[in-house]
C-alpha cells in the first residue's frame, strides 16, 4: 500500500495548499519541496492533482497560486456559516454608531480567523482580510478570546506563541501576554495599541459561546490618528453591548434544542 495513501494523503494536500495559500510571492515546485519535505515525486502528483481539480494554479513564471476552486468553496462557506448570519446585524449596528471598520473573529489555536469585516467609511489600509488569520498576541479580538481560556489551557498555549515583533509595541514574550490578559479581564476589554501595524489601533470584547463550541470577539478598528484612548474607552461601551448582543442571539439560536 502507498504510504501516501488514505488520510495521510488528505493532509499533505491541505497542508500543501495552506503553503501556497498563505505565501506572500507565489512558490514555485522548489521552493513547496523545501517547505513541505515531501519527496519529490509525491509533492509533484499532489501538485498536478490539485490543479486537475481547480484548487490550485500554475502561473507562467513557475509559481503557484491558490484555484479559483477555492474561492467557490470559501464563499459558500462563508454565506452559509451561521454564526457570522448571527453577528452581521451587530456588526453593522456597530458599525453605524462608529463609522469605523468593524472585525468579527474566531481564536483558532494561536490565531484568530477572520470571519467577518465591515469597511471604514473611511479608506484604510489594513493587513486584514476576511478568511486571514493573524496572531492572537497582537490583536484586540485575540487577547479578548484568550482572556476567556481557563488558566491552565491560556498558559499552555501562551508557552508555544513564537512572538514575532510587528512593531516596537508588540509583546515579546508569554509572561508579557499573561499579564496583559490579567488587566483586559479587569476592565472586560482588549486593546491593539499599533502592535500588530504601526498606525492601526483597535478596542475589542470577547464572545463566548460554550453551547455552540464558539470562542473569538469582535473590534472596533481606525487609525491612530482617530483612535486616542479617550476615543477607544467610548467605543468600548458600544463593542462590549454589541457582543452581549451576539452571545445571547447565538446562544438562543444556536445552542442546543432543547
Amino acid at each position: 500500500m502507498d504510504k501516501d495513501a488514505g488520510t495521510g494523503t488528505l493532509g499533505k494536500a491541505i497542508a500543501l495548499l495552506d503553503l501556497i495559500a498563505r505565501a506572500d510571492v507565489p512558490p514555485r515546485f522548489t521552493d513547496l519541496l523545501a517547505l513541505s519535505g515531501q519527496p519529490r515525486g509525491s509533492l509533484h502528483r499532489q501538485l498536478r492533482h490539485l490543479a486537475m481539480e481547480g484548487l490550485v494554479e500554475l502561473g507562467p513564471d513557475g509559481g503557484y497560486t491558490p484555484g479559483l476552486r477555492l474561492l467557490q468553496f470559501a464563499s459558500r462557506a462563508w454565506s452559509r456559516h451561521s454564526f457570522r448570519q448571527v453577528a452581521e446585524p451587530h456588526l453593522k449596528h456597530l458599525h453605524d454608531l462608529t463609522g469605523e471598520t468593524v472585525h468579527l473573529g474566531l481564536l483558532r489555536e494561536g490565531e484568530i480567523v477572520y470571519l467577518d469585516k465591515i469597511e471604514s467609511r473611511q479608506a484604510v489600509r489594513m493587513h486584514s482580510q476576511v478568511g486571514n488569520a493573524a496572531p492572537v498576541y497582537c490583536t484586540g479580538v485575540g487577547k479578548a478570546a484568550l482572556a476567556c481560556l481557563p488558566g491552565e489551557r491560556l498558559a499552555a498555549l501562551a508557552s508555544h506563541l513564537v512572538f514575532q515583533p510587528f512593531t516596537p509595541a508588540t509583546l515579546r514574550d508569554a509572561d508579557a501576554l499573561l499579564s496583559e490578559i490579567e488587566a483586559i479581564r479587569a476592565r472586560g476589554h482588549a486593546f491593539d495599541l499599533e502592535e500588530h501595524q504601526p498606525g492601526i489601533r483597535c478596542v475589542a470584547a470577547a464572545i463566548l459561546v460554550p453551547e455552540a463550541n464558539i470562542l473569538g470577539g469582535i473590534s472596533v478598528t481606525a487609525p491612530a490618528f482617530r483612535a486616542d484612548m479617550d476615543q477607544l474607552q467610548a467605543w468600548s461601551v458600544n463593542v462590549c453591548a454589541a457582543a452581549r448582543a451576539i452571545v445571547q442571539d447565538a446562544s438562543q439560536r444556536l445552542g442546543p434544542r432543547r
